[in-house]
């Protein structure tokens, strides 16, 4: 064959390659077009929206729209507007719609209609972040957060009924006031520590405006004015605000939070055997006798990080993924802000694309958090919607 016509025929099959890639969204959208609806009732708590872009539940959103679970017949579900929270307006205004204003007789006609609740973090707006006046870094007066007793009556229906119910942090914490923290806890099986925890990649205050300024000023008040670090690590703030922190090479072999799931984990909900987690995390207790672990956070340490935790009763493993092991309910608690990330809500129009997911985010970089939603969430949100969807159809099917 001449030199030319090889030519020519390489550039045809790259003009494919190029032509099919270019139309395979297309493709993809119009196939996501023919799969049919789902009717799947799903009651939102968030209570951490600063923008109309709803970060801190867009993940489960991108769920119920790749899956096209819809609030009736006809209408999926709008991620700025089906939830219960705080609701951005312009020019700083906002509105609260939160299970607050409920009733026992309204919440109990909610519970009803809900298939499954889902609180994706309750931490709230603080007046800083919102108004843009002083250091959102800086603790300030809270407009609007904390888990309500409302919230833990309808979440006390939900059980009772036999719904599914997830939540993930921060719902156990501040703002959250210890009488209703305890009531979840008790509710659910749930032991908190008092001990959140989140990694940093660097812990220099010169270059990381990432590091709130109150754990800086808390930790230098409890050791003699000192902040000795400059590498990342992992932050450790109890609710008493106790400060420790581990550095990487001072305290830490790993300097990332690693979560490690077992075999139930990695065969029923597609998790991986093993990843790094670099955003908020909590550090619970779960009751054995209620629920079972699929996942743990550890944190590897050397002998001083080990003596470092030991000192301050941090366990270096505690659960990261928790689910009730009975059928009388249906619970799962996410240890860390796994909702939280950030993706593109529009990819969710295109069937099949979670096949492609290693080329939607940075392999190489651990602090890319769309490899959570990736590689975590996606897969195992998908699977428990799924399956309880199959389950509660099957339920309707048999009365």
């Amino acid at each position: 064959m001449p030199a030319t016509d090889t030519y020519h025929k390489n550039i045809n099959i790259l003009g494919t390659i190029l032509l099919f890639l270019f139309l395979m969204p297309v493709w993809l959208f119009f196939i996501w077009i023919f799969f049919p609806k789902n009717k799947m009732v799903v009651a939102v708590v968030d209570k951490t929206v600063l923008t109309t872009a709803g970060q801190e539940h867009v993940s489960l959103n991108w769920v119920l729209l790749q899956e096209k679970y819809s609030k009736t017949q006809k209408d999926l579900y709008n991620h700025s507007q089906d939830y219960f929270g705080f609701f951005p307006e312009t020019n700083k205004s906002f509105e609260i719609k939160g299970l607050e204003r409920f009733s026992n007789q309204q919440l109990d006609k909610l519970s009803d209609d809900a298939d499954l609740a889902y609180f994706t973090d309750t931490y709230g707006i603080y007046r800083n972040e919102w108004y843009e006046k002083g250091d959102e870094k800086e603790r300030s007066g809270i407009i609007y957060g904390g888990m309500s007793e409302q919230d833990i009556d309808f979440l006390g229906m939900m059980k009772n009924k036999h719904k599914l119910v997830i939540s993930e942090f921060n719902c156990l914490g501040s703002p959250t006031s210890k009488l209703v923290s305890s009531k979840f806890q008790e509710l659910f099986g749930i032991g908190w520590t008092g001990w959140i925890g989140r990694y940093f990649d660097s812990f220099d205050t010169t270059i990381n405006k990432e590091i709130p300024k109150w754990v800086v000023r808390n930790y230098k008040s409890q050791n003699q004015g000192k902040w000795p670090f400059t590498k990342g690590g992992i932050v450790f703030v109890h609710s008493d605000d106790r400060i420790v922190i581990l550095e990487k090479d001072h305290d830490l072999i790993e300097e990332f939070p690693e979560i490690q799931t077992n075999e139930e984990g990695q065969k029923k909900y597609h998790l991986p055997q093993s990843f790094y987690y670099t955003f908020w995390f909590d550090i619970i207790e779960s009751n054995n006798d209620v629920n079972h672990t699929i996942a743990n956070f550890v944190i590897n340490t050397n002998n001083q990080g080990t003596q470092l935790l030991a000192k301050n009763g941090i366990p270096n493993s505690f659960p990261a993924i928790s689910l009730h092991k009975n059928q009388d309910y249906k619970f799962f608690y996410f240890s860390a802000d796994f909702s939280d990330n950030p993706i593109e809500l529009n990819t969710a129009y295109l069937k099949f694309i979670p096949y492609l997911r290693k080329f939607m985010y940075n392999r190489r970089d651990p602090m890319d958090r769309k490899a959570t939603f990736w590689e975590v969430y996606q897969p195992m949100v998908t699977t428990i919607l799924n399956d309880y969807h199959t389950e509660i159809n099957q339920g309707r099917l048999g009365k």
